[in-house]
């Protein structure tokens, strides 16, 4: 077997076991986080409405400051941290205090965890 379809399989079996024990409601909505080689995204869903409340990813901010003719300076790691204080506080304005947090098959470590740690030191409850 090919290694890139293995670690995509585990991810896939890590991700059903998560997904198999949460689900976001009204009053605690998941937090989901997708991470991929260059960029993280998040997203506040709740699952009974199937609509996502808010969303932010890093992508933006990265091209904004490619656009500007600048080397791209900012690190990935520091990217996933304000972006979880970007969605704590978007959420956090919504009326959105508490949440349970879906890592999405990743592991809990590196970016992951830097979003989910920066969004309590932000203010959200998980």
């Amino acid at each position: 077997m090919n290694k890139q379809i293995a670690k995509q399989i585990g991810k896939d079996r890590r991700h059903n076991r998560v997904r198999a024990k949460i689900t976001g409601t009204g009053a605690r909505p998941r937090l989901a986080v997708y991470k991929s080689n260059r960029y993280v995204h998040a997203q506040i869903i709740d699952d009974t409405l199937g609509k996502t409340l808010v969303a932010a990813t890093t992508q933006p901010a990265k091209k904004a400051a490619g656009k500007a003719g600048a080397k791209n300076s900012v690190k990935k790691s520091d990217a996933a941290a304000q972006l979880g204080e970007a969605l704590a506080k978007a959420a956090i304005a919504k009326g959105i205090e508490s949440v349970v947090f879906d890592r999405g098959g990743f592991r809990y470590t590196g970016r992951v965890a830097l979003v989910a740690e920066s969004a309590r030191k932000a203010g959200l409850k998980f």
